[in-house]
């Protein structure tokens, strides 16, 4: 888990990222499913803004409460209550587990990404606006990311989705 400021100025273009994760997918033939809390559908929109995403995009979850993490997307509700929906193992969980949730004819998708954290503009769970974390699920390799985004919220959660697809485009090219 790495954590960095991400000045929102530098953040990556959505979607250059979003098209070139798309094209990726499509090459590769996966599939991806998505688990938002704090983008609340920024990143699903950002991939299906893109033509020919339906090839990959199986779907995405809005899970903004966090009793929905833990009913939709089975994240451990003794892990919530103990460190709130903050934290690098909630978006660890989410993002391998929406895989399945969102499985089509019993396949899950290839690749789960999942975005949870604070975008302010006052605090959640102990954790200052623009706490961020990150999952990413390929096959059997889960991640996660601790960013540390400045800006306002709107910034904050755009910054999410492009360093998310920034990150997972970096990791599919290596493929």
């Amino acid at each position: 888990m790495s954590a960095r400021p991400i000045p929102v100025d530098d953040a990556v273009e959505a979607g250059g990222a979003a098209e070139a994760v798309v094209a990726l997918l499509t090459d590769l033939g996966l599939t991806i499913a998505v688990a938002e809390s704090l983008t609340g559908g920024l990143v699903v929109a950002e991939l299906v803004s893109v033509p020919g995403a339906s090839v990959v995009v199986v779907g995405g979850v809005v899970a903004y409460d966090t009793r929905i993490k833990q009913s939709v997307l089975g994240v451990d509700a003794a892990l919530l209550a103990q460190h709130g929906a903050v934290h690098a193992e909630v978006a660890r969980q989410m993002a391998d587990r929406v895989r399945s949730v969102l499985a089509v004819a019993g396949r899950p998708a290839d690749v789960g990404l999942a975005t949870t954290g604070v975008a302010g503009p006052g605090p959640q769970d102990g954790h200052p606006a623009g706490t961020v974390f990150l999952g990413i699920a390929i096959g059997e390799t889960v991640e996660t990311l601790r960013l540390e985004l400045v800006g306002d919220r709107r910034a904050v959660r755009q910054a999410t989705v492009s360093e998310l697809l920034l990150q997972l485009k970096i990791r599919l090219a290596s493929r």
